[in-house]
């Protein structure tokens, strides 16, 4: 079975196919090419002529018993041996005529015995919703041998080059009467124009096609979505007839490509269910190798799939009129006949019609219905916009009261990057990853929603329970940021009356395996779970408004916000500066103050005011060191990177002038384990980060290592933070086995001028090296972090010494392969 096919069916539906023997195929049905079938229904005949030398292309084999000529005399010779070069003169000219309609138009034709005319296409409301462009139907006469003359309707319609003539024997009763037509539509329509709502239209549709027709059922049948199964919502039928009011027939009824052909046609019209097809002739047209497509045809045969389903639910005759809105199949009239049934085209055309006008109103009340929801929605979000207008800035990133109730959500969460309020209830625990995978590949301010997402993503119900995936969601993403809007809903379980089960089309009966038969006498009840209440179209609309007032919001508050804090680092940095450079000055006088002092009067004060003084003396350096370590860190935030392709080796090695000292003066060695590669980054501050690593390493070397003391350079592939799902970037890791920092204390010796032991310990130091190592880092984009105990890439611990630090960082930009 093919992957499309497999695509359409339902997973039960291809189980339950693979539960019975493979003499029946329900695939096949599903791939059948219906409009190359290449045969006609036997009660009429078909001629396709090319219209600029009127030679026949393609004609049904019947046409001896209709037409009085045998179908080999036909092919390759002009049409106008048959009908005469007048009436093929009619046929050119209502061609013509119809040139830009896009499907027949159908009046009514003249009595038997009267002159041969075209009927005029111009003269009907009726127009397919897609089809082959049809010049509409013509009178045309045929006069046999023996000098009588035999009326026929002609249906004419384009198929590519060809144009395609249909001759149905004039029905004996007469000509179709349109004066006594009229006031019935008239009236119909009148009642479809009252109708409160979709099922009262459809109930007074169904009630006038029935009394148009008189067909012994006929049904208003709406599609759950585009593939989905189909429920009766209006039914009029004749007593004994058993009721489909309600139930519903499974998608498999309807394959794909009998629904693409009902969206191109308004009718469709099977005289007889045991109707022996008549064959074309050639069989495959010379030019395509396949047969004559019959798309737009009146008389196309049918499916012996279809043909089988009828027989099954007892119906000998159909007609089933297409109802579309906004171009898209929304369901079907279906009529069925008790007997054999043919219908005039002025029937035809006027059940052609009442799809026409159906769909439209239908469209009407859609509109009107959708039209008073949204004005509740609207006055809602004006509500809850007020409220947010009102708010602080910060407000944005909390919690929004309403946001759930504005769309008769179960949920609903405004998703700022990262950062992820928490709502009334819990995000649902599936329901981030699966945003942002969405939010990957949905168009920014384009709603997406569905209320099914389990069977979107193939899960089972319990299955989608489990990993907290919601089935209704409806989202708009703000930016590739992250930023975006989510509203999600329980599932609803739907109890359903099915004409049949749906999870077994196909079943072993008396007859071998048959498509299962349909009627209220075998009603399955089920329950349709993994689904939420529908999201509707008023909701759609409302939501994409409340996207763009928030994006107003959200882009203005966030803009200030960023001035603000532009301005607020500038004027931390300028202090800073200032502060470290102001207070220099004075410290050094007091420091030259105190020196003075002692070497002045040094040997007339007494011992206590000396060490006073010496203190006043060391406590003034200490503060200019801290100055100095205050300014550089200050120094950091306004001096721009000269970023380079660098080879980390090379920065190590000079890394190593200035910190090799202090690592040998501990007995630290430094391990390489691989070459390390290139990376973008300023090589002066990268120098700098290592030698503070360095540094630190001898400085927290272990007391009584076991083993020697080390510490170890490499680059290791790390998860991108906040990147694409499996997206890697190399990370670089300075490890040590010295004594270790506890992990409780991570953040705190990333601070400024925070150190873990007294400062006469550990060979002294500010406490700014590891907060100047991660300003460094930042500001090159990376981010960097500590694990302690230590570990090797491959879980082991470093051989020898302490715990050990680990110190990662990345920073941002593309590492380049070894070199």
């Amino acid at each position: 079975m093919s992957d499309e096919v497999r695509g359409w069916l339902s997973p039960k539906a291809v189980a339950a196919e693979a539960g019975v023997s493979q003499e029946f195929d329900l695939s096949q049905c599903v791939r059948e090419p219906i409009h190359l079938l290449g045969g006609v229904q036997s009660y009429g005949a078909l001629i396709a002529a090319r219209p600029h030398d009127a030679v026949v292309d393609t004609v049904s084999r019947n046409t001896d018993e209709l037409l009085g000529r045998a179908a080999a005399e036909l092919v390759g010779r002009p049409v106008t041996e048959l009908i005469g070069e007048d009436q093929w003169a009619l046929v050119l000219e209502s061609v013509e005529a119809a040139a830009g309609l896009e499907g027949p138009a159908v009046v009514s034709a003249p009595a038997p015995g009267d002159s041969a005319a075209a009927l005029s296409p111009g003269d009907s409301a009726a127009a397919s919703p897609g089809g082959p462009a049809a010049s509409g139907v013509l009178a045309l006469s045929l006069e046999s041998e023996d000098g009588r003359v035999r009326p026929f309707d002609v249906t004419v319609h384009r198929v590519a080059e060809l144009l395609v003539l249909e001759f149905e024997p004039r029905a004996a009763d007469g000509p179709f009467v349109f004066q006594n037509f009229y006031p019935r539509v008239r009236r119909a329509l009148h009642r479809l124009q009252g109708a409160a709502d979709v099922t009262e239209c459809c109930a007074a549709a169904v009630r006038e096609v029935q009394a148009l027709t008189g067909y012994d059922r006929v049904v208003a049948y709406r599609f759950d979505g585009a593939d989905g199964p189909g429920q009766v919502i209006a039914e009029a039928r004749n007593e004994g007839r058993e009721p489909w009011l309600g139930l519903w027939f499974p998608a498999s009824d309807i394959p794909p490509q009998a629904r693409r052909l009902y969206a191109r046609n308004w009718i469709r019209v099977i005289g007889d269910v045991d109707d022996a097809t008549v064959g074309l002739l050639p069989e495959l047209r010379e030019g395509t190798g396949e047969p004559l497509d019959l798309s737009g045809s009146i008389l196309r045969t049918v499916s012996g799939y279809h043909l089988e389903y009828l027989r099954n639910i007892g119906v000998a005759s159909s007609m089933s009129v297409s109802l579309l809105h906004d171009g898209e199949l929304w369901g079907l009239i279906a009529c069925h006949g008790d007997e054999p049934k043919r219908l005039t085209p002025e029937v035809r055309a006027a059940c052609e019609f009442f799809g026409i006008a159906l769909s439209l109103q239908l469209a009407a009340v859609a509109e009107r219905e959708q039209a008073d929801e949204l004005s509740g929605y609207r006055r809602a979000l004006a509500t809850l916009l007020a409220r947010l207008s009102a708010q602080a800035p910060e407000a944005l990133a909390e919690p929004v009261p309403g946001l759930a109730e504005l769309l008769h959500a179960d949920g609903a969460v405004l998703l700022r990057g990262a950062e992820t309020p928490t709502p009334g209830d819990p995000l649902p625990a599936g329901l981030r990853g699966l945003l942002e995978r969405l939010a990957d590949t949905a168009p920014v301010g384009e709603v997406w929603s569905s209320d099914r997402v389990p069977e979107l993503l193939g899960l089972e119900p319990a299955d989608a329970q489990a990993q907290g995936v919601p089935p209704g969601l409806l989202f708009l993403p703000f930016n590739r940021d992250g930023d975006l809007l989510a509203w999600w809903r329980h599932e609803l379980p739907a109890p359903r009356e099915w004409a049949a089960d749906p999870a077994r089309p196909v079943r072993t009966g008396p007859s071998g395996e048959r498509l299962t038969p349909r009627g209220s006498s075998a009603v399955h009840r089920a329950t349709v779970r993994g689904r939420s209440a529908p999201w509707t179209p008023a909701q759609r609309v409302v939501a994409g408004e409340l996207w763009r007032e928030m994006s107003g919001l959200l882009s203005g508050r966030l803009a200030a916000r960023n001035a603000e804090l532009a301005r607020t680092n500038e004027d931390l940095d300028s202090f800073a500066h200032a502060a470290a450079h102001d207070l220099k000055e004075p410290l050094r006088g007091i420091s030259n103050a105190a020196a003075f002092i002692v070497e002045d009067a040094g040997a007339v004060l007494d011992a206590t005011s000396l060490r006073r003084l010496t203190t006043v003396r060391r406590l003034a350096e200490r503060m200019d060191g801290l100055l100095d370590s205050l300014l550089h860190f200050s120094l950091l935030g306004q001096v721009g990177l000269e970023q380079e392709l660098l080879s980390l080796d090379e920065v190590v090695d000079d890394a190593l002038l200035v910190a090799g000292d202090r690592l040998a003066e501990q007995g630290v060695t430094l391990v390489r384990p691989a070459p390390l590669p290139h990376l973008r980054a300023d090589r002066a501050r990268l120098r700098e980060v290592l030698e503070n690593l360095f540094v630190n390493a001898a400085k927290y070397a272990a007391d009584d290592a076991e083993g020697e003391r080390r510490v170890w350079v490499e680059a290791v592939p790390v998860a991108e933070p906040g990147g694409a799902a499996g997206r890697e970037v190399t990370a670089v890791v300075v490890r040590d086995n010295g004594i270790g920092i506890p992990p409780e204390q991570h953040e705190d010796v990333l601070q400024l001028f925070r150190r873990l032991h007294r400062r006469e310990e550990r060979g002294g130091g500010s406490g700014v090296g590891l907060a100047v190592v991660k300003r460094i880092v930042e500001r090159h984009g990376g981010r960097l972090w500590l694990e302690s105990p230590a570990t090797a890439p491959d879980g082991s611990r470093p051989r020898g010494g302490g715990p050990g630090t680990a110190v990662w960082f990345t920073l941002g930009g593309a590492v380049e392969e070894e070199r």
